[in-house]
């Protein structure tokens, strides 16, 4: 069976956000995969990037299409 758990890694151990969460019993061997989230550095330096290789023009085309609201909610009544 598997389970998605958030934890907090702390003094050497896992502790889980939402314990009661748990179906596991006493003793039960498990698999761990981490999966960590990025620093704040990471996502500047993921967004830096955003724009590499694009020409003016093309830089222009995504931030006016990213702005415009019906591009992503369609025309809808008021």
């Amino acid at each position: 069976m598997e389970q998605m758990l958030e934890a907090v890694f702390e003094n050497g151990t896992f502790r889980l956000l939402e314990p009661s969460a748990v179906t596991l019993a006493d003793g039960q061997h498990v698999r761990l995969t981490v999966e960590t989230e990025g620093t704040p550095n990471d996502v500047l330096a993921l967004a830096e990037q955003v724009y590499d290789g694009l020409s003016e023009e093309e830089i222009d085309d995504v931030e006016r299409i990213s702005l415009d609201r019906r591009m992503f909610f369609g025309n809808r009544a008021s």
